[in-house]
């Protein structure tokens, strides 16, 4: 049994419920989310702009991605995303870069390389040397740098929040989890509700 009770998505009512409604399965991850309310649908609306409405490219945005997971051994966000950034552009060389640490490979340019090393700071050290933050802002702007440590931050959280939800739900529901596959299918719905919920395309009309 459920160490937390699950939210009965009938008991519900204002945004939740409408949220809740859209679902197409109605997952007991999301029905343990609710306790939250003041923070679910909100939370939804930061990663739908993080995903679509950030000035940064879909590229660094991606790489970043995958930097959380491979430093983060994010395994389910790793499975999750390699296809995605395989989709919007991202080579399988840089990918193999990311997952082997080796962010000066000449597989990245000059731009990438400033990123990655912007993220290994902020992911290890939270603070970030000044020379690696001169070298990033030499070629991301203001608000692509903060938008970098948002995102960044954003999958930080989902670790943790995900972690913290197989823990609360108990024993008869961690086993599930356990299997990457099946918690990488519950991201991916995650992320398809998200984008469903507050509009799934960016100001350019692009998707992932």
């Amino acid at each position: 049994m459920a160490r937390l009770p699950l939210i009965d998505p009938a008991a519900t009512s204002g945004d939740v419920r409408a949220s809740f409604d859209r679902m197409p399965v109605v997952l007991n991850i999301f029905r343990m989310m609710a306790h939250a309310e003041a923070n679910f649908i909100p939370a939804m609306r930061f990663a739908n702009s993080i995903l679509h409405r950030q000035k940064l490219s879909h590229i660094n945005r991606e790489l970043l991605i995958l930097q959380v997971a491979q430093r983060q051994h994010g395994v389910y966000e790793w499975r999750q995303h390699v296809p995605i950034a395989l989709g919007v552009g991202v080579t399988q060389k840089q990918i193999d870069g990311v997952e082997q640490g080796k962010y000066e490979d000449a597989a990245f340019n000059p731009a990438e390389q400033a990123l990655l090393a912007f993220g290994r700071e902020v992911i290890d050290n939270v603070r970030v040397a000044e020379p690696v933050f001169a070298a990033m802002r030499s070629h991301f702007s203001e608000q692509e740098i903060v938008e970098s440590i948002l995102a960044i931050g954003f999958l930080l959280m989902v670790s943790l929040v995900v972690s913290a939800v197989i823990s609360a739900l108990g024993k008869w529901w961690g086993p599930a989890f356990g299997n990457w596959e099946i918690l990488a299918h519950v991201v991916t719905f995650l992320e398809g509700y998200v984008c469903q919920d507050a509009g799934d395309l960016s100001p350019n009309g692009d998707r992932r």
